[in-house]
C-alpha cells in the first residue's frame, strides 16, 4: 500500500529541514570564528582583574568613637574614616608639655645665674686690681721702713707693724683672686649644667612630638582616593595598633590583569603588545589593554612548596606564566572590571600585529 503524506507532513518536514540546516551553518561558523581566533590570538580564560587593595590599619589603640564610612563608598584622599578616643593621648601631650615648660624654665634660671656670676667675676677682678695696688705700696712702705730700720731711724714695733699691714694686703689679694676662680669655677659648673638641661629639653621636645604623633593617630583617614570595602569595626569597639580595620581599593593607581599563559604560548610575546580583553560579566563588552611585563617564573616557583621533580616520578605538566597586562582607557569607562573578576585575554600572535 503506498504511503501518503499529508500537508502538514510535507511543511513540518520543510520547516525541520530549513531550522537544521540553519543551526548547521550557525555552528559552521562559529567553528570557523573559533578556529580564525586560535589562529590570530595567543588566548586564555585563566586571567582576573587586580587593582591594589589595602588594609586600612589602626597604628594606635583605643576605643572606637565613630565609624565615618560604609562599605563600597567612594572616598576622597584626607577623608576621615575612623575616630579613636584620644583623652588618654591628650593627656599625655599635656604632661610632657609641662614638662617641657618646666626644663625651659630651668635653663632661664641657669641663665641669669650665669650672668649674676658674670657680675660677680667681673667685681672680683676689680678687687684683684685694687688688692694688688695696695700690697704694692704696702711692699714700698715695708722696703722703706726696713732700710730705716737698718740705718736705725725707725723701731721694730713700726717695721712689725709694716709686715703685719702687707701679710694682710697679700692675703686680700689671693683671697681676691680665689674668689674670681670660683666664680669662673661656678659658671663653667652651670654652662654644663645647661648642657644637661638642654639634652632633657631636646628628649622632651621629641617625646611632645611623639605625643602629638599619637594624637594624630586617633584619626585615620583615607591615603587616597578609593572606594571602601570590607569593614570590620563598629562603635565602641576596643582595638590594637596594628589591627586591620577596613579594605580600601585605590582608585590613583592602574588597574591590571594578571593572565597565566601556558609556557608555549609566550615565545613571540613583548612588552608592549597590545591585547583585547573580555570580562565574562560583560561578554558583548571589548576592553583594550598592554603588556607590562613577563614573570621571571613559573606560578609553581613562587608556590609555597614549589615542585621538585627530583624527589619522585617525573611527570611533565605544562607550566603557567604570569603576564601582567595594563587596562587602557579612561577610568570612567573600565571602573566596571572590579578586582578579582575573570576576564578573557587575547594577545594577536607576532604575524598579525599591526
Amino acid at each position: 500500500m503506498k504511503k501518503k503524506y499529508t500537508v502538514t507532513d510535507r511543511l513540518i518536514t520543510r520547516i525541520t529541514g530549513w531550522m537544521a540546516g540553519i543551526i548547521i551553518l550557525l555552528l559552521l561558523c562559529w567553528g570557523v570564528y573559533t578556529i580564525w581566533e586560535y589562529y590570530i590570538y595567543e588566548q586564555t580564560n585563566d586571567a582576573q582583574v587586580q587593582e591594589y587593595v589595602n588594609p586600612v590599619i589602626s597604628r594606635a589603640g583605643g576605643f572606637i568613637v565613630a565609624v565615618k564610612f560604609e562599605e563600597n563608598q567612594q572616598v576622597k584622599k584626607g577623608d576621615t574614616l575612623l575616630l579613636i578616643d584620644d583623652r588618654e593621648y591628650t593627656l599625655q601631650q599635656a604632661q610632657t608639655a609641662a614638662s617641657l615648660q618646666k626644663a625651659e624654665a630651668r635653663m632661664e634660671v641657669l641663665e641669669s645665674n650665669i650672668r649674676t656670676l658674670e657680675k660677680m667675676a667681673n667685681a672680683s677682678e676689680a678687687q684683684i686690681a685694687a688688692a694688688k695696688a695696695k700690697m704694692w705700696k704696702q711692699q714700698l712702705d715695708y722696703q722703706r721702713y726696713s732700710q730705716l730700720y737698718n740705718e736705725e731711724s725707725a723701731t721694730k714695733q713700726q717695721l712689725e707693724n709694716m709686715q703685719a699691714a702687707l701679710d694682710v694686703n697679700t692675703s686680700d689679694y689671693q683671697s681676691s683672686q680665689d674668689n674670681y676662680g670660683a666664680a669662673l669655677s661656678r659658671i663653667a659648673d652651670i654652662h654644663a649644667e645647661k648642657r644637661v638641661v638642654a639634652a632633657e629639653i631636646a628628649r622632651l621636645k621629641a617625646l611632645l612630638d611623639r605625643h602629638k604623633l599619637d594624637v594624630s593617630y586617633t584619626v585615620i583617614t583615607a591615603s587616597y582616593d578609593g572606594r571602601m570595602g570590607r569593614r570590620t569595626v563598629e562603635t565602641g569597639q576596643m582595638i590594637n595598633a596594628g589591627e586591620i580595620l577596613a579594605y580600601i581599593v585605590n582608585n590613583e593607581t592602574d588597574k591590571w590583569v594578571v593572565a597565566n599563559y601556558k609556557e608555549t604560548q609566550i615565545a613571540n610575546m613583548r612588552i608592549g603588545d597590545s591585547v583585547k580583553i573580555v570580562a565574562d560579566a560583560y561578554p558583548g563588552r571589548t576592553f583594550k589593554g598592554t603588556i607590562i611585563s613577563l614573570s621571571p617564573a613559573t606560578g609553581s616557583s613562587f608556590s609555597l612548596l614549589p615542585p621538585d621533580n627530583s624527589t619522585g616520578n617525573y611527570v611533565k605538566i605544562v607550566q603557567r606564566i604570569p603576564v601582567r597586562i595594563r587596562v587602557d582607557g579612561a577610568r570612567k569607562d573600565i571602573d566596571v572590571l572590579k578586582v578579582g573578576m575573570n576576564v578573557n585575554v587575547y594577545v594577536p600572535k607576532a604575524r598579525h600585529r599591526g
